[in-house]
């Protein structure tokens, strides 16, 4: 593939990724001029390529308009490949069978050539079940957070101590082996973080909860962020 086909895929597939892109973003992406950019895009449009947009506005892709299989390069295929390996072992059941229907699909599309690339991929991750009931909580947490489901949890800190409280679900990150849940507690009203490999029972109560600007995964990021504090340090749990 020249280099210019190459940039016309990859202008093809930015713009299916996003609703709206400008050229000044396509330049930046690609490496090249806007009025390089200009041009590729007049050529698509003239070849078949259904992109609406203008100069100065953006352009975006028009629904249906679909490509052959994408090309991977070998590295992307790889990341692919451990990424899935990673959610495999870290997450909860049911997104580690996702991961597997996932790279079935990965491996359906790729060509030969790719796809012994995949297959020789030396990146593992072991599975040592160090915390064999966080796959469990996991599960409930992600689900809860997908369907704005208040929790009841109890829940041990580092002491040993227990408490119980009803939480919101806003988030999970992942921290080396150990998974946190990012939730806006009711008891404290406040943000705390809870380390799944600590709790110790969790149950929908059977209310649901409406995320609020100052109640949110995004607020929590962005308060973190202005305060250089890790999830953990900032909020002392309980």
């Amino acid at each position: 593939m020249s280099r210019r086909a190459d940039r016309l895929f990859q202008i093809v597939q930015i713009l299916r990724g996003r609703r709206l892109s400008t050229a000044a973003l396509l330049a930046s992406r690609l490496e090249v001029s806007e009025r390089t950019i200009y041009r590729d895009i007049r050529d698509l449009s003239l070849s078949g390529v259904p992109i609406e947009g203008e100069t100065g506005c953006g352009y975006r892709l028009l629904a249906g308009y679909d490509l052959p299989p994408l090309m991977f390069t070998p590295t992307e295929v790889e990341a692919l490949v451990a990424a899935i390996r990673l959610v495999q072992t870290w997450s909860g059941e049911t997104l580690a069978q996702a991961a597997g229907t996932a790279e079935e699909k990965l491996l359906g599309v790729l060509t030969p050539q790719r796809r012994v690339v995949a297959e020789r991929c030396r990146i593992i991750s072991p599975d040592f079940n160090k915390y064999p009931q966080v796959k469990t909580w996991f599960d409930v947490f992600h689900r809860a957070i997908g369907e704005l489901q208040v929790l009841h949890i109890r829940y041990a800190d580092e002491k040993g101590n227990a408490s119980s409280r009803n939480v919101h679900p806003l988030g999970l990150t992942f921290w080396g082996e150990v998974w946190l849940l990012v939730a806006w507690c009711e008891m404290r009203e406040d943000y705390r973080s809870f380390r799944l490999d600590r709790c110790l029972s969790v149950d929908p109560t059977g209310q649901y909860f409406s995320e609020r600007p100052d109640r949110s995964l995004a607020h929590f990021i962005q308060l973190q962020q202005s305060e250089g504090c890790l999830p953990e340090t900032k909020k002392p749990i309980g």
